[in-house]
């Protein structure tokens, strides 16, 4: 069964990587943005069915009306393995980093931790097989079309932290934790993998006692803690500062 994609800059990624099966494209009648031509027009190149629809149609399949006019009905998203991670991780010039989120819920923090993922050229995510959110059309839109470049592999985490290790990766769990170190006084330097925890637990029991180290991220105010992809955000930028924004991970384009 198909799914739609929906919003200019997502259809335009999905199209972009080329990692689905398409179906077909449906835009709103009515004047075309330039996002939206673009679309088309990468759809067209790609032989897919492009028809206009009203509005209300799109509003309907897409189960938003954030839908911007444009929608592109898609196969189920290609996962990877924690196998084609390690790969490219042997295969790239960077230091490895590599993303581990254990039982993300909300897909909006999934799909905002994939777009920031993305942009500091994380090599590879690894998040459990159950017990979380999956790639959904809404976390796709969240990430802006992200999660359509990204590594995406369901595993076991403790075993693909062990597996992260076995190749020399350091592997930091980010928790506001009694052990924890803060931020500014590990070294982020060399092979890297950060481990995110749920918004409401934290990390689970075993996935904390496999991380070789507890980062906190310092706090001023009062509230005592930050969403969890801000929080990922925020560990992900200070990795890419330490590594001196080395080109290979350098993004396409500036916000």
């Amino acid at each position: 069964m198909g799914e739609w994609i929906y919003g200019p800059h997502p259809v335009m990624e999905a199209l972009r990587a080329g990692r689905r099966h398409f179906r077909r494209l449906f835009v709103q009648q009515g004047p075309r943005t330039a996002a939206r031509l673009q679309a088309e027009r990468l759809a067209k190149a790609r032989r897919i069915p492009v028809k206009e629809v009203p509005k209300d149609t799109l509003r309907v399949l897409t189960h938003t009306s954030h839908h911007q006019g444009i929608a592109l009905e898609v196969g189920g998203y290609p996962y990877s393995s924690l196998g084609a991670i390690l790969r490219r991780l042997s295969e790239s010039r960077a230091a490895p980093l590599v993303l581990l989120l254990d039982q993300i819920q909300d897909p909006r923090n999934f799909g905002a931790l994939l777009r920031t993922a993305d942009a500091v050229g994380v090599h590879g995510v690894i998040i459990p097989k159950r017990g979380r959110v999956g790639v959904t059309p809404t976390v796709v839109h969240t990430s802006a079309g992200a999660s359509e470049h990204l590594l995406i592999a369901p595993e076991n985490l403790a075993q693909a932290i062990e597996a992260l290790k076995e190749r020399r990766v350091w592997v930091y769990g980010l928790e506001a934790h009694p052990d924890a170190q803060p931020i500014y006084q590990v070294d982020l330097h060399g092979p890297l993998a950060w481990v995110v925890g749920s918004e409401g637990k934290g990390l689970r029991r075993l996935v904390r006692e496999k991380c070789d180290r507890l980062v906190f991220l310092p706090m001023r105010g009062r509230v005592p803690s930050l969403n969890a992809s801000v929080a990922g955000a925020v560990a992900l930028y200070f990795t890419w500062q330490a590594r001196g924004w080395d080109a290979e991970t350098s993004p396409l384009g500036e916000v």
